[in-house]
């Protein structure tokens, strides 16, 4: 008896063990970065060395990668049937069926429940921001990611909610010029992924999601150029404010802007001159000068915010 029990006991382990690593698989840990838009505030408030304030921010992340990965789980669900027939995405862990729809659909409930209740224990401006990305988010996945344009606006509002969370969730102002800024960034990100989509679908892009055979890589294309400049500008004018200029008596974030073209005008070479785009994380880890352009950027905001 005591064999039995313990063959059967070996054997739960090892059914269990497949599926809880295809269930951290599609929480995506690797999308986790996305997230670090929540530090926007703290650094721009100039309370990056402030232990109390980091700590806050700290949970407002972790509160967002939760919430997040209880979105891709639903996602998940919800396209499981047109993933099947995505060269790439057919390989997440529920279109592949390494993941039940049930058990995916049992943790994005618990883990948005989770996030919620985290963020309630932080205050009700990051509980009313982590419902609005919750609401929204689930919103696109089972509905407004069919609707042209909107598709990657809401998309793009998600960091904007994650930048304002990170601000409120320590009681700091976050200036309209770096919301701006952000939205416009998350927006030519966005429409850089759905650029890699096109061109990998190709004619079949319509038929995988019908928001898709309503954009064209010229006008995409377009619509990054403008992006790229426009997310410049904005940031320029936000580093000339009268706002910040007051806030850190000194007109010398100009010297961050340099920067921000480099690294705009190298990941729009990326998209348009080497198809990519479809993973941004991944693209930021394999370029070299993307990840000195940021750590340049970062050096010299921090010696001008911090000086």
């Amino acid at each position: 008896m005591d064999r039995t029990d313990s063959a059967a006991g070996r054997l739960a382990g090892q059914l269990a063990a497949p599926r809880a690593s295809a269930l951290l698989e599609a929480m995506r840990p690797r999308q986790w970065s996305k997230n670090v838009f929540v530090f926007a505030g703290i650094v721009f408030a100039g309370r990056l060395f402030d232990v109390r304030a980091e700590l806050r921010v700290l949970a407002a992340f972790a509160v967002f990668c939760v919430a997040s990965s209880s979105v891709y789980l639903a996602n998940d669900v919800a396209d499981r049937a047109s993933d099947a027939h995505h060269p790439l995405k057919r390989l997440r862990a529920v279109a592949s069926g390494r993941l039940s729809p049930t058990l995916a659909g049992a943790a994005s409930a618990l883990l948005g429940a989770i996030a919620v209740v985290a963020a309630a224990l932080l205050n009700r401006a990051t509980l009313a921001l982590v419902l609005a990305y919750l609401l929204s988010t689930l919103a696109y996945s089972f509905w407004l990611k069919r609707l042209f344009l909107v598709d990657v606006m809401i998309v793009a509002a998600g960091f904007v909610l994650r930048a304002v969370a990170g601000a409120a969730v320590i009681d700091a102002e976050i200036s309209p010029w770096l919301l701006v800024c952000s939205f416009l960034l998350a927006l030519f990100l966005a429409l850089g992924k759905r650029r890699a989509e096109l061109v990998l679908l190709g004619e079949d892009a319509g038929s995988h999601r019908p928001a898709l055979g309503h954009y064209s890589l010229p006008l995409v294309d377009s619509w990054l150029t403008a992006l790229s400049g426009a997310t410049i500008v904005s940031y320029a004018i936000y580093t000339q404010s009268p706002r910040t200029v007051e806030h850190f008596g000194t007109t010398n974030l100009l010297y961050t802007v340099p920067f921000v073209i480099y690294a705009l005008f190298r990941y729009q070479q990326h998209i348009l001159r080497q198809d990519a785009g479809g993973d941004p994380g991944s693209l930021l880890m394999q370029d070299r000068s993307l990840w000195l352009a940021l750590l340049g950027w970062a050096v010299t905001a921090a010696a001008v915010i911090y000086r």
